[in-house]
């Protein structure tokens, strides 16, 4: 593709789309937030230090606490991160082949959408991850313009999906099928992806069990990293519990009673599994070991229970609908609490000095009675497939690059979608809820695909009717040769690079290879000799003598 001339268009498009968003912060300023958002910054003060979430985003409203006495500088950040990658990805669609005015202007509309807008100004670690995402789709789009993995190219998609990593757990399973998808796609520089990838999935793993230890970060607990296998639990307990022995009950009723496994045992969500107060985090972690030993016993004896409870709780991942019918089947969105005091005390989050910065106090507050109206409209639950499933969005996306392959006849373009694979497979893998969070990137990738769905469209269909006009215009077909019955000469056909002879058109002299050209003879002016017998008379000096 030709570099594009003008280059104010992508610091135009990145502007408009931060001013957008920046009506969003002051109307919600410092940002909406939930009991995950309190509990980031609650250790770092309380302490001690845990890896529960994220070390790098809890470090960034860290900074931001202690610098400012607030935290709207974190999301503000996160503005304008978000503008820098949606004007990234824009453009690198452009350059794929998408329309260009037509991508544009889908990107500067994208931020009055909620999904993106709002999003953009939440205290949760899953916006920087989201941005992450949207920038690795950027650069695969970049290698699809150019059909080849450059230096630079591998360099950006590697701190991408490792940064994917470094802000949610599950980032190195996003990161891992991400590279995999590019693997079987791309024809070049498989080893060096490999490798990237492989680099990039290991370096939160080695920080989070090597690095972190040793500033005194805490290691993520049991409880947390080993909750969806407790979900799994509580589920088969519900369903069949048969399948439990004594021991096995007297196991779980260490952590909490069984009356809580059966009412938790819903396979949408592990909330009221694990977030109730007669479930012990504390004994959970302790007999961790035990009821992984658990799990594994029911995963071989009844493996369809344990399956389908992950792909219930994966629902928000495949399914475009929620299931508002069953317990935690609907769509979670936004808390849109005022402040923090429902999340804080016994058995909540650890009260700590500074705990009213998470109080909505917005800068204006005709922005915020706009945003707020436009927000709550939007959680109706009939918007709920078009703008919170992130499943939609990833079946279009799909949809969206299968047709530029086939249009543009370049299947690298097949790779703009494979973080959102990555992102999809890794959350029906393994996930807690249905949160639309979980699948926020496929939502704001898949609103960027849209033009490059319909300039595919469009592309295919004027191929489709230049072949037509040119089947009408065109001759008629020849017949096909007739073979010849048993006996029968076959027909001379004549090539068509060789005309037929003319019967009216004389025919060449042949022409003597053997003669030579020779060259002219000089003129000769003596006279020729006469022949005796053309003389009439005796020869002369001769006479008759009569």
């Amino acid at each position: 593709m030709a570099r594009d001339s003008r280059p104010r268009a992508p610091l135009a498009t990145f502007l408009i789309i931060q001013a957008v968003l920046g009506c969003w912060w002051a109307a919600f300023y410092p940002g909406l937030f939930s009991r995950d958002s309190v509990l980031y910054l609650s250790h770092t003060v309380v302490g001690p230090w845990v890896s529960d979430h994220s070390v790098v985003y809890d470090a960034l409203l860290w900074l931001s606490f202690t610098g400012t006495g607030d935290l709207g500088a974190v999301t503000f950040a996160q503005t304008t991160a978000m503008a820098g990658a949606l004007t990234y990805l824009a453009r690198s669609l452009a350059a794929l082949g998408a329309p260009r005015l037509l991508t544009t202007v889908v990107a500067v509309l994208m931020p009055l959408a909620p999904p993106v807008g709002a999003f953009a100004v939440t205290l949760w670690k899953d916006v920087p991850f989201t941005i992450c995402a949207v920038v690795a789709a950027g650069v695969c789009a970049r290698i699809a313009a150019r059909r080849a993995v450059t230096g630079p190219a591998l360099l950006g998609l590697a701190a991408s999906l490792a940064a994917l990593g470094l802000f949610r757990a599950n980032g190195f399973l996003v990161a891992g099928v991400a590279v995999l998808v590019l693997m079987v796609i791309v024809r070049t520089a498989r080893v060096r992806l490999l490798v990237a990838g492989g680099l990039a999935a290991a370096l939160p793993l080695v920080l989070s069990t090597v690095v972190f230890p040793h500033f005194g970060i805490t290691p993520a607990s049991n409880t947390y990293v080993y909750h969806t296998a407790f979900g799994d639990i509580a589920v088969a307990y519900r369903e069949h519990p048969e399948l439990f022995t004594d021991r096995d009950r007297a196991l779980m009723e260490s952590v909490a009673p069984l009356t809580r496994w059966r009412e938790g045992g819903t396979c949408h969500t592990v909330n009221p599994l694990i977030w109730r107060r007669d479930f012990s985090w504390t004994q959970a972690d302790a007999r961790a070991g035990e009821l992984l030993s658990l799990w594994r016993r029911l995963l071989v004896s009844d493996p369809a229970t344990i399956v389908s409870a992950r792909v219930c709780r994966g629902s928000i991942a495949w399914r475009p609908l929620q299931d508002e019918a069953a317990v935690g089947g609907g769509t979670y969105r936004f808390s849109l609490r005022p402040n923090a005091d429902t999340y804080v005390g016994p058995g909540k989050v650890a009260d700590f000095p500074g705990r009213s910065v998470y109080s909505l106090r917005p800068l204006s507050m005709r922005l915020n009675d706009l945003a707020d109206r436009w927000l709550t409209a939007a959680l109706a639950p009939r918007y709920d497939w078009a703008l919170w499933r992130g499943a939609s969005w990833a079946y279009l996306s799909y949809l969206s690059v299968a047709l530029a392959a086939w249009a543009l006849r370049n299947q690298y373009a097949l790779a703009v979608a494979a973080v959102v694979a990555g992102q999809q497979l890794a959350v029906l893998a393994n996930i807690s809820a249905q949160d639309f969070r979980y699948m926020a990137a496929p939502i704001l990738v898949g609103m960027l695909l849209v033009p490059l769905l319909l300039g595919s469209l469009a592309r295919l269909l004027a191929e489709l009717v230049r072949t037509l006009w040119r089947r009408l215009r065109g001759a008629p077909a020849r017949p096909e040769p007739v073979a010849p019955l048993p006996g029968e000469p076959e027909p001379v056909v004549p090539l068509a690079t060789e005309p037929e002879d003319d019967p009216t058109e004389p025919l060449p002299e042949p022409v003597d290879e053997t003669d030579e050209p020779t060259e002219p003879l000089e003129e000769d002016t003596a006279p020729m000799p006469v022949p005796p017998e053309a003389v009439s008379g005796p020869p002369p000096g001769t006479e008759r003598n009569d």
